[in-house]
């Protein structure tokens, strides 16, 4: 089994308009405008204080353009989880399970001849 790694990322929008003396959403709508990408205030406010889960490429490069930056200076991605193969974990077939065939099995719980459930 391969490495598996869950990917996350850092949205560094609020800082780079700090760095360029911009302190509000409402701000960045006219810049954004300017190079022909038309947000309503509510989605620059989102774009500025969360972090976009889908992002135009459009938009992401007027961001670039408006603060001369790279993309890196904008989006940092980082590993939030990383799993290894276990050397130790048994196979499928180390386990006695056939392909095809279900794991779980139905199992019938029956009273003993006393007619009472055995104690656990």
């Amino acid at each position: 089994m391969a490495e598996q790694r869950r990917i996350g990322f850092h949205w560094h929008l609020r800082r780079v308009m700090a760095a360029h003396n911009l302190w509000k959403s409402t701000e960045l709508r006219p810049l954004l405008r300017s190079r022909g990408i038309n947000l309503s205030d509510a989605q620059v406010y989102r774009l500025v204080t969360g972090e976009p889960q889908r992002i135009p490429s459009r938009t992401f490069a007027a961001l670039c353009d408006i603060f001369d930056c790279t993309p890196n200076e904008l989006f940092e991605p980082y590993v939030e989880m990383q799993a290894g193969a276990s050397a130790n974990a048994p196979s499928s077939r180390d386990l006695g399970i056939k392909p095809g065939s279900p794991i779980a099995k139905r199992i019938r719980i029956v009273q003993d001849d006393g007619g009472t459930p055995p104690q656990t």
